[in-house]
């Protein structure tokens, strides 16, 4: 179970609380077990500072503790704050990535269901999608829906999200997919040959919406599955 310590202090040397964090972050390569860290400034109180560390495990945050470059780096934070830092420590019971939340319903609303109108309601007014596949890079959203959704149509893809990953407002998803040559695509009639192929995509939200979508997919690949290349 994920495990969140948070470390509240109290120091009007905010530059030198940096220098200790760059340190221990040098220090410890190759050997910490904390996945992420966040610092925080109060902006009501500019000498309260808030560190957030996040770990796999308790188990994995007392190796991290015993770790001689975590010892001599808080030493030296202690010596840095106006008093005794405190810890809070955190059993996870909860952690909502809203923004991965939120791709994944695109993928499968929009593009597994076919349920195209529901892109309205998951993208900004003013999104745009970037994808060599279409017609230009950096089309809106209703024009990227009606060409979407030939593609769609002529595929009956399914996608499978293989693995996805959040930092800030942006969301990037390795992904897969299978389907077969039903439908008219780009002037070629259907095969009815099976395709499968990756891809990636890459949006950026805002407010809880898509605003931006890169998109990459093996084109070559797929044109050789239904002969339309030949190479």
């Amino acid at each position: 179970m994920t495990f969140v310590q948070v470390i509240d202090c109290k120091t009007h040397q905010a530059d030198k609380l940096d220098r200790l964090m760059d340190n221990w972050v040098k220090a410890t390569q190759g050997k910490r077990t904390a996945t992420h860290s966040i610092v925080g400034r109060d902006r009501s109180d500019s000498a309260h500072v808030v560190e957030i560390v996040e770990f796999p495990s308790y188990e994995e945050a007392m190796k991290n503790s015993r770790l001689p470059e975590t010892d001599r780096i808080f030493r030296q934070l202690v010596e840095i704050c106006d008093e005794a830092p405190t810890f809070t420590d955190l059993e996870v019971s909860r952690d909502e990535q809203l923004n991965t939340g939120v791709a994944r319903t695109f993928v499968e609303e929009v593009i597994n269901r076919r349920n195209y109108d529901v892109a309205d309601a998951l993208c900004t007014p003013d999104y745009k999608e970037h994808d060599p596949a279409l017609s230009s890079y950096g089309i809106g959203l209703a024009r990227a829906k009606e060409e979407n959704r030939e593609i769609l149509e002529a595929f009956r893809p399914r996608l499978t999200v293989e693995s996805m990953i959040a930092e800030g407002d942006l969301v990037s998803a390795r992904l897969s997919y299978t389907g077969r040559h039903v439908g008219p695509f780009k002037g070629m009639e259907p095969t009815d040959r099976e395709v499968m192929g990756t891809g990636h995509v890459t949006f950026r939200c805002e407010n809880g919406k898509i605003a931006e979508g890169w998109w990459n997919w093996d084109d070559l690949g797929l044109l050789r599955q239904i002969g339309a290349v030949d190479v």
